[in-house]
């Protein structure tokens, strides 16, 4: 419903406390204006000669004091400052709903001072690189980019599957679909866009299959020439909180040996073999890390490795030595999320130090200093289900955990929907946080 008239008058003194308030970088602009205008007139009157001056000041000598003598000056001086100053409201008011329209059509003042306060406290926020792929990466993100708009994605590109598969097949380079979710994930009109780019084609010959999200990645690449320059156009053109950076830009191809001593190439096929993983890498090896990338980590406040498939999301990261090496170096605090439940045909029966296990032996070094595991189990109907797939959820064996030298942060960050199992955003990011702040005097 529109306020009515009412409203409106009274809703304006609390909108003006709001724009008075420390940080927005506003009132010291409207000052210097103020200073401006007056040393304008000042230097007209003196560039035109020092006798406008003199008669100027006598002027306003005589004019004040004809004011006093026919009103009292405890009375005249007051009304004059109220007057300045409700002139200096109207005038301001005018400015801003002008710029209101101009920048948030069909919003009110209220909404710029909101984006302003926001853009200048995410500005302030932590540099916080964060390590992984799949959904599970783009669901951390969509909670961590209300705290921080200094947000650092570093995506696997071993994606071999789906539209994203195809893409890599017949166009070459990496795979558009993990780095997709990321920027969705990132960006200010999310829930539009996310529907936008996770739109999949249902007929044609050739984009049957496709996620328009894809499609856009693919055309910007072709456009300007490199991934590199296409992800960094099309973060601009979407507006996103932070940045999202390949782990790489070779084309690198997932490999693993199950412990019934198969052999299997392909991300795709490795989950589908449902073995039990021995060792893991990649093709090839040791491939070259994306220097913004490896520069990101150095310069990090805060670096957050998953949550996500741990052999095909974030392991795939690790296999880049660059990346291992940078994040090892690095003094800043550094957490692993951990699934809430195993995964078939990857982590089936694995418990929260395998996990950790996994990680060292695949990069064969000690790169974070805590785990953050899901406190309250799952709904029984969840269990049941999922136990249907073969998924169970991730036991914390805690001596285990703690012999391998992390930290155990145990919290509620999950949700639950009609019997599926995820990290909630908000939860998640809240908890790491306060996390971060807690901690990161000691580091």
């Amino acid at each position: 419903m529109r306020p009515n008239r009412k409203q409106q008058l009274t809703a304006k003194p609390k909108l003006w406390m709001r724009w008075l308030r420390p940080g927005l970088f506003v009132k010291r602009w409207m000052f210097l204006s103020t200073v401006g205008i007056l040393a304008v007139g000042l230097g007209i009157m003196v560039w035109t000669g020092q006798t406008p001056v003199f008669y100027t000041v006598r002027f306003v000598g005589n004019l004040l004091n004809l004011i006093t003598r026919l009103v009292p000056n405890y009375i005249s001086g007051p009304l004059a400052v109220i007057g300045g100053l409700l002139f200096i409201i109207w005038g301001q008011t005018r400015t801003l709903g002008a710029i209101t329209e101009v920048l948030l059509p069909g919003n009110n003042e209220d909404n710029l001072w909101d984006a302003i306060a926001t853009h200048r406290r995410l500005r302030k926020g932590p540099r916080i690189v964060v390590i992984g792929g799949g959904t599970g990466l783009s669901n951390l993100l969509r909670g961590l980019k209300h705290y921080s708009g200094n947000i650092t994605a570093i995506v696997t590109v071993a994606d071999d599957g789906g539209s994203s598969g195809r893409l890599r097949r017949e166009m070459g380079g990496i795979p558009p679909g993990d780095i997709r979710n990321c920027l969705t994930a990132l960006a200010d009109e999310e829930k539009l866009l996310t529907e936008l780019f996770q739109y999949r084609f249902e007929s044609g010959s050739g984009l049957s299959g496709h996620s328009f999200g894809n499609l856009f990645l693919s055309a910007m690449n072709e456009i300007t020439g490199d991934w590199e320059q296409a992800i960094a156009a099309s973060s601009q053109v979407l507006a996103i909180r932070g940045r999202v950076l390949p782990s790489t830009l070779s084309d690198v191809s997932l490999w693993a040996n199950l412990s019934d001593g198969r052999h299997i190439k392909g991300e795709s096929n490795i989950t589908k073999a449902r073995g039990s993983i021995d060792e893991i890498g990649c093709l090839p090896a040791a491939p070259p890390a994306l220097p913004q990338a490896v520069e990101a980590i150095e310069e990090a406040d805060y670096i957050v490795i998953g949550p996500g498939s741990l052999y095909t999301s974030i392991i795939p990261n690790l296999l880049v030595p660059e990346l291992v090496d940078a994040i090892a170096r690095c003094k800043a605090p550094r957490i692993y999320i951990c699934n809430i439940m195993t995964e078939p045909g990857e982590t089936q029966g694995y418990t929260v130090s395998e996990h950790i296990q996994a990680i060292d032996r695949a990069c064969g070094q000690y790169l974070f200093d805590a785990v953050l595991i899901q406190k309250k189990m799952p709904s029984q109907i969840a269990i049941d289900r999922y136990l249907k797939e073969g998924s169970t959820p991730v036991m914390l064996d805690r001596k285990a955990v703690t012999d391998s030298g992390r930290r155990i942060v145990i919290a509620n960050v999950m949700s639950e929907v009609n019997g599926t199992v995820r990290h909630d955003p908000k939860r998640l990011a809240h908890v790491l946080f306060r996390w971060y702040e807690r901690t990161r005097g000691s580091w």
